[in-house]
C-alpha cells in the first residue's frame, strides 16, 4: 500500500505519490490536479466536493461552503442542509476524495497519508487535521509543515551547495514565513513566522469593496448571490492582474450592470493593508533567524497567492531579490509532501534526505512572579523555533504554606502575561501540605513537543515522585478513538455524488452560476443552453451527450468571457455558424 502526501489547502487541495524515483500528482476524476477545498449539499440530499461544489458558491451560497481550513481546531459549525458539519468534518470529506482519487490513479487501496499544515498552525488546529484524515479512513503519517514540504520539493535533485531559503508560503487564508538552511542531504528550519488569517481571500474581499465603492452600492442590500458572484469576479480580476498591467469585472446586481477597471497601481493601493500585514510577520521570521537579507541566497514562493505580481515586487523591494516560482507556486506543497511520503516508505532516492522542524510557538505555564497580587506571568519552557522533536523540564514552587494544588496551565504564545496568550488546557496536581512556613513543595514540569505538533505534558512532584500527564488536545472538540470511528461511520454514509457523472454535473452547476449571475436576454439564452443540454442527458446515448456537452461547453465559455452587453451577438454567431455546419 502506498502513502500519499496531501496538500490541505484552504482554497484548493491536491494529492500525489511518490513512484519511480520521482513525485507524481495525482488528477482528480476531471483530470485536473487542484481540487477546490469547497464543500456543499444538493437538493437531493447528496454531498457535493470540489469544483461541482464551488460553482454552487453563487447559485446555493446557503448550502455550499469554502475557505474552512480557516476554523480548523475551533468549535465553528455549518448547516448543511439539516445537518452540522465542523471544519474537520468538511475537511475529512475532500480528504476522502482525494483518498478515492488516488486509489483509482494507483489501482490499489490508500490507508496512510502524510498531509501539511501552515507552520503556525496551533496544536488545535493540528489535531484538528489529523483527525479530519482519520475521518476520511486514513492513518495520518505525520504532519509536515508546509513551508518546509516546499523547501524539500525545491532542494531536491539540485545543488549540494550551503544554501539558505527564505520560504514565502501565500494560500487562500493563512500565510507561513520560513527561513532554512539547507547543506548536503539535510534541510533545516531556522526560524518561522505567520498569520493564520490573512491570504489571498482578503485581497478578493478588498476589491470586491473598492467595487461597491466606486459603484455606490450599499453592501447590506445586496443578496448573498450576488455577494457571492461579486467575489467570485473579484478574485478572477485578481487573477487577471496577475499577468495584465490592467483588467475589468462586471457583477449585476439588482438587475443592472455595474463594472470597475483595476490597474496594478489600484490594486496595489487596495492592498495595503495586506502588505502590511506581511511585513509584521516577515520581520519576525528574519530577527528570529539572526540573519539579514544579505544571507538569504534565495526567495522561494508558494501558495496560489504567492503567485500575484504585488506580493513579488514588495519582497524584491525589501530584499532585493527576485522571487522564484520554478516549481508552480499552487503544487510545490504537494510535490513536497508527495517526496516526504517517499522518506517515510524509505524509498532509495530520497531515504537519505533528513528534514528537521521547528516549534513555531512559545510553550510555557503559568506563575505568579515577585507580587502575589499582581497578574500572572508567562514562564516559557519551550522557547519558539526551538528543534524538533524537543523535551525541556522547568521546576516550580508552591506559593504559600497550606496550598493543596498546582495548577499547571498550559500555554501558548509571546507575550509576557498570561492571560494574554491561548491556553491549550490545565492540569491540576495535588501537592502535599507544607510542614512549616517556610517550606515550599517543587513540581518539575516537563513539555514534549513531537515532529508532528503533539505536546505532552508531564509533572513530577518532587518530594512524593507522583506522575501525571496530559496530551494536550482541544477538550471541545476532541474525539476518543470509539466516537471518531462512529463519526467516520456517520459520514461514510453521506452519499458524495457519482463520480462517473460529475462532468456532466460540473457543466450543469455552472450554467446555473451564469444565470444566477445574469439577467434579460443572456437568462433566456442560458435557459435555452441549459434545457438542451438536459434533452442530450435523458437521452442516455453517450456520442449524444458527448456532442451536446461539447456545444454546452462553448456556449458557456462565450457567456463566461464575453462583456454582457455582446453576449447575445456572440451567441447568435455560434448559432448561426451550427447552422450553416448543419445545411
Amino acid at each position: 500500500m502506498a502513502t500519499v502526501g496531501i496538500d490541505l489547502g484552504t482554497t484548493n487541495s491536491l494529492v500525489s505519490v511518490w513512484q519511480d524515483d520521482k513525485c507524481t500528482l495525482i488528477p482528480n476524476n476531471l483530470g485536473e490536479y487542484l481540487t477546490p477545498s469547497v464543500v456543499g449539499i444538493d437538493e437531493n440530499g447528496e454531498m457535493l466536493v470540489g469544483r461541482t461544489a464551488k460553482e454552487r458558491l453563487i447559485s446555493h451560497p446557503e448550502n455550499t461552503v469554502a475557505s474552512f481550513k480557516r476554523f480548523m481546531g475551533t468549535e465553528k459549525t455549518f448547516m448543511l442542509g439539516n445537518r452540522r458539519f465542523t471544519a474537520a468534518d468538511l475537511s475529512s470529506m475532500v480528504l476522502r476524495q482525494l483518498k478515492e482519487d488516488a486509489e483509482k490513479y494507483l489501482g490499489e487501496p490508500v490507508e496512510e497519508a502524510v498531509i501539511s499544515v501552515p507552520a503556525y498552525f496551533n496544536d488545535f488546529q493540528r489535531n484538528a487535521t489529523k483527525m479530519a484524515g482519520e475521518l476520511a479512513g486514513l492513518t495520518v503519517e505525520r504532519l509536515v509543515n508546509e513551508p518546509s514540504a516546499a523547501a524539500l520539493a525545491y532542494r531536491f535533485g539540485k545543488t549540494k551547495e550551503d544554501q539558505t531559503f527564505l520560504v514565502f508560503d501565500f494560500g487562500g487564508g493563512t500565510l507561513d514565513i520560513s527561513i532554512v538552511d539547507a547543506f548536503d542531504s539535510v534541510i533545516e528550519i531556522v526560524a518561522v513566522a505567520g498569520d493564520n488569517h490573512l491570504g489571498g481571500d482578503d485581497v478578493n474581499r478588498a476589491i470586491a469593496e473598492k467595487f461597491l465603492s466606486v459603484n455606490r452600492i450599499d453592501e447590506g442590500k445586496i443578496t448573498n448571490e450576488e455577494r457571492a458572484s461579486l467575489i467570485r469576479e473579484s478574485e478572477k480580476l485578481k487573477r487577471t492582474l496577475t499577468d495584465a498591467p490592467e483588467g475589468e469585472m462586471e457583477v449585476v446586481i439588482g438587475g443592472q450592470i455595474y463594472q470597475m477597471k483595476l490597474d496594478a497601481k489600484g490594486l496595489l493601493e487596495v492592498s495595503a493593508k495586506l502588505l502590511e500585514g506581511i511585513g509584521i510577520p516577515l520581520k519576525r521570521a528574519m530577527n528570529d533567524s539572526g540573519y539579514g537579507w544579505e544571507d538569504i541566497d534565495e526567495i522561494i514562493m508558494i501558495g496560489g497567492s504567492g503567485k500575484m505580481k504585488i506580493v513579488q515586487n514588495y519582497l524584491q523591494f525589501l530584499s532585493g531579490k527576485r522571487p522564484r516560482c520554478e516549481i508552480n507556486p499552487d503544487v510545490a506543497v504537494a510535490v513536497g509532501a508527495g517526496m516526504y511520503a517517499g522518506i517515510k516508505e524509505r524509498q532509495q532516492a530520497v531515504r537519505d534526505v533528513l528534514l528537521t522542524d521547528i516549534c513555531p510557538f512559545t510553550l510555557g505555564t503559568e506563575i505568579i512572579h515577585g507580587d502575589p497580587k499582581g497578574p500572572a506571568i508567562m514562564s516559557p519552557i519551550i522557547e519558539r523555533n526551538s528543534v524538533l522533536p524537543i523535551s525541556r523540564v522547568e521546576r516550580y514552587w508552591t506559593v504559600h504554606q497550606f496550598q493543596e494544588y498546582c495548577d499547571i496551565t498550559i500555554l501558548q504564545g509571546e507575550h509576557r502575561y498570561a492571560d494574554q496568550n491561548l491556553e491549550l488546557g490545565r492540569i491540576r496536581v495535588p501537592v502535599p501540605l507544607a510542614r512549616r512556613e517556610d517550606q515550599r513543595e517543587a513540581v518539575d514540569v516537563r513539555f514534549t513537543y513531537d515532529i508532528n505538533g503533539i505536546l505532552e505534558v508531564d509533572v513530577t512532584v518532587v518530594s512524593t515522585k507522583e506522575h501525571f500527564s496530559k496530551v494536550i488536545v482541544n477538550k471541545d472538540i476532541h474525539l476518543t478513538p470509539e466516537q471518531i470511528e462512529e463519526r467516520r461511520k456517520e459520514l461514510q454514509k453521506i452519499k458524495i455524488h457519482p463520480r462517473e457523472q460529475e462532468k456532466n454535473r460540473l457543466l450543469l452547476e455552472r450554467g446555473d452560476r451564469l444565470y444566477e449571475e445574469n439577467t434579460g436576454e443572456i437568462r433566456k439564452y442560458l435557459d435555452k443552453i441549459l434545457a438542451d443540454f438536459s434533452v442530450a442527458l435523458n437521452a442516455q446515448d453517450l456520442r449524444t451527450i458527448e456532442k451536446a456537452y461539447t456545444r454546452t461547453s462553448e456556449l458557456l465559455d462565450i457567456v463566461e468571457n464575453t462583456p454582457k452587453r455582446s453576449v447575445p451577438v456572440k451567441i447568435e454567431a455560434y448559432l448561426y455558424d451550427e447552422w450553416r455546419r448543419q445545411q
